[in-house]
């Protein structure tokens, strides 16, 4: 057999004395699974289920046709960063914003025993309340339904605000407050503390709701926004802007009001920042058509006035073509003009406003400068981030510093840009005031009354184009506005038949329990295996010595020491059988045995191997003596009922002859016994002078077989002195009770002595608790014998 093939079959046997060690404590896994299947019943049945519920919505990353595009007319240039729509969907503002269109400000509750419950439109009972009033928040109001028509309601608590909910601000502090009462359903109940009425919902039924414990109560928007702001966003896929938000609570129904509730505010708040810029524009051109129309109104009659007074409708064929030039001329200079002015009133607005309110996107008037429109909607777009912050947070928070830096820069940078857009504009409208002068010089050669026609109609044809171009923008802007939509769309409504209960997850419970259950005893088993400082199984005798093993005894059940005599089949009488065969082999060739049997301390059970092994050497027919050398502590003449009065101790001290202190056993004809007598002072001394000697000398004349039974040799020298004259020794370790660390010190002091014929036997197994060391060791053992 190879050595590959011996290390499989010791880490087989490995595996299999884990299996039974683990085995002998089943009794242990199960109360643990017991206990633990128990906890896990209790905690899903009286734990409170959370819900998870779920909504997609589109977010349009990029806009597509729009009519405002078809015409020429771009109000923003609108590329949406996923990542940062997200954060809107997240933020404070967009969520406060929900939560004060939503019905949330009083939550309903029973609990029955350990269950407490958030009730919903299953709610008994209906709180209406003066929101002009303050009222308690986060203060259970007790409700007692007494009828179908009269209640009872009590109150109590201790530092509670109170909230003004119209103006959702906290404005007072109650230390300490008691109140209770019997009312009628619809009645208002107003005091200091609170001002409210309570129906009774007709679908509830009153049967059932009366003996729960109802309370209801006051929930202020900070609360809730810590409540609701955990709203998980994430994107189904990385090529997609479609994101999906889930939401838990214990509140299934809540929850789908709010997510659609919330993604109908962020869809609406998209239309209404597109909306902003079209009116905004409106606004704008509408203040600069007032202003022009005036002049158009006065240039208008001059022309009228001037024609009839003088007679005179049109001007001469040249004259036609030089003002048809100039006209356009005019025309060009009028949409410069416009776009200077809004230049001017941009920079103005810069430099003395701190928000976006009246900001007008230079596109909207046909202002084509790439990097000026980038700036003015990043301007807008910080001051809405500004705004939302400001929702949460004040304004010496470092994310609105951040933004105030970014403002201020962003303003600076957009100043410069104006500056120079400006310039251009500035040369522009000086070289056609330049080709117009050139123009007006052949106009001189006209005579006076067409020049003066010409001047007037010119003034006439500069306000008509700029009106012209200003209304055109106008409509093009009402245009826009009414054609504007929602960029996003919810693609799927969170509805109460998709949503999932998350918590408590009663088989991934029982599974946890199940498997809680298995690691705890069984690191209970390992742990004290690792700190258990006794001798467990054969095993670790075999890492302690090289000697050999000689035998196992098994655990005595019986009432008596004298097994062998009381039980000539039974399992214990095989293990005697069994070691006395393996005595007879060690010591093969030799027709009379003397055989000692010694242990390391204490109640090891030497003295019991030592009179069941003579009890079955009896049974050969042969001759057999016990002979109790433990001198110190004698027990054999107890279980043989035997007198002590005499023994070894009055052979040495040469009070009786060897015959003298030989009795008979009444159990077996075959077996003497020689007990230790009255304890001497000296017994070392005694053994190690000459008459044991001729005390073993003559018994084995006399006995084919002698069991001596001695001292632990771990505690005193009487075993060693004695066995030099001994044919076999053998050293008695008892599972469970023998310490290793004593063991491996009397095991060390052997060796040194270099003392051969010593064998180990291991007393008292129990099978049942050592199933893997009882069939494998023992089972060799019986059948050898």
């Amino acid at each position: 057999m190879d050595q590959r093939t011996l290390i499989e079959q010791e880490q087989n046997i490995d595996l299999k004395k884990l299996f039974f060690m683990l085995w002998n404590h089943w009794y242990l896994f199960v109360i643990s699974i017991g206990i633990a299947l128990g906890c896990a019943f209790l905690f899903s049945k009286f734990a409170n289920p959370i819900y998870k519920v779920t909504t997609s919505l589109l977010i349009e990353e990029e806009k597509g046709i729009d009519p405002q595009n078809i015409i020429g007319f771009g109000l923003i240039s609108d590329h949406k960063n996923l990542e940062n729509e997200i954060c809107i969907l997240k933020s404070n503002s967009l969520i406060k914003r929900t939560l004060m269109n939503l019905d949330f400000s009083v939550s309903y509750f029973y609990q029955n025993n350990f269950i407490q419950k958030e009730l919903d439109y299953d709610s008994p009972i209906i709180v209406e309340f003066d929101k002009n009033h303050p009222q308690l928040i986060q203060t259970k109001f007790k409700i007692e339904i007494l009828s179908d028509t009269q209640y009872k309601l009590s109150v109590k608590g201790q530092n509670k605000k109170s909230y003004l909910f119209s103006k959702h601000q906290f404005v007072k502090n109650h230390n300490s407050f008691e109140h209770s009462g019997i009312y009628n359903f619809g009645e208002y109940i107003s005091n200091s503390l609170y001002k409210l009425k309570i129906s009774l919902n007709k679908n509830a039924n009153l049967e059932t709701k009366q003996t729960n414990d109802l309370y209801f109560v006051f929930n202020d928007l900070n609360s809730l926004l810590g409540k609701y702001r955990n709203v998980s966003i994430e994107p189904l896929n990385r090529n997609s802007s479609v994101v999906s938000i889930s939401l838990k609570g214990e509140n299934a129904h809540k929850s789908v009001t709010f997510l659609n509730q919330l993604t109908q505010e962020y869809i609406d708040k998209g239309l209404e920042r597109k909306n902003e810029v079209a009116t905004r524009t409106i606004e704008f051109i509408t203040h600069e058509l007032e202003g022009i129309s005036d002049s158009l109104i006065v240039t208008e009659n001059s022309l009228q006035n001037y024609r009839a007074d003088n007679h005179i409708m049109n001007v001469d064929f040249q004259s036609q073509q030089v003002f048809e030039y100039i006209k356009d001329l005019e025309n060009e200079k009028a949409i410069l003009l416009v776009k200077s002015k809004y230049y001017k009133n941009l920079k103005d607005y810069l430099q003395k406003r701190t928000s976006s309110d009246d900001i007008v996107v230079p596109s909207s008037l046909g202002i084509d400068e790439p990097l000026l429109n980038i700036l003015v909607s990043k301007l807008i777009n910080l001051f809405e981030d500004r705004n939302d912050l400001l929702f949460s947070v004040t304004e010496s928070n470092p994310m609105v510093t951040s933004i105030d830096n970014q403002i201020q820069r962003t303003k600076k940078a957009l100043i410069e840009n104006i500056n120079n857009v400006s310039k251009t504009s500035t040369i522009a409208i000086n070289d056609i005031n330049g080709r117009i002068a050139e123009l007006e010089k052949q106009i001189t050669n006209l005579p006076k009354n067409q020049r003066e026609l010409i001047s007037i109609e010119r003034k006439f044809k500069l306000n008509d184009a700029t009106y012209t171009f200003l209304l055109q923008k106008l409509s093009e802007a009402k245009i826009t506005k009414a054609s504007n939509h929602p960029d996003n769309e919810v693609i799927d409504h969170a509805s109460l038949s998709n949503y999932s209960q998350i918590f408590p997850k009663i088989k991934l419970n029982y599974m946890i329990a199940f498997i809680i259950a298995l690691i705890i005893p069984t690191a209970y088993i390992f742990v004290k295996d690792f700190f258990n400082g006794k001798i467990v199984s054969r095993e670790e005798v075999e890492n302690l010595t090289k000697l050999p093993i000689i035998g196992n005894i098994l655990h005595n059940k019986k009432d008596t020491n004298l097994v062998i005599f009381n039980g000539l089949n039974s399992p214990i009488a095989e293990s005697f059988r069994s070691l006395r065969t393996n005595i007879q082999f060690l010591v093969t060739g030799k027709e009379k045995h003397i055989v000692l049997v010694t242990s390391d301390i204490p109640k090891s059970g030497k003295t019991f191997v030592s009179m069941n092994l003579a009890s079955v050497f009896s049974q050969y027919n042969k001759k057999t003596l016990l002979l109790g050398f433990d001198l110190r502590s004698p027990k054999i003449y107890q279980d043989f009922k035997l007198q002590n009065d005499r023994g070894l101790s009055t052979y040495y001290l040469k009070k009786h002859s060897i015959d003298e202190i030989i009795q008979s056993s009444s159990f077996s004809s075959n077996l003497d016994v020689i007990t230790a007598g009255v304890q001497p002072p000296n017994p070392a001394e005694l053994i190690a002078s000459p008459a044991t000697k001729v005390l073993f000398d003559e018994l084995s004349q006399k006995y084919d077989y002698i069991i001596v039974d001695t001292p632990p040799l771990g505690l005193v020298t009487d075993s060693f002195l004695l066995m030099k004259y001994t044919d076999a020794n053998l050293f008695v370790v008892r599972q469970n009770h023998t310490k290793k660390r004593f063991l491996m010190a009397t095991l060390n002091d052997i060796e040194s002595k270099h003392l051969s014929g010593i064998s180990i036997l291991i007393n008292d197994i129990k099978p049942e608790q050592n199933s893997y060391y009882y069939n494998y060791d023992y089972q060799a053992e019986y059948a050898l014998g």
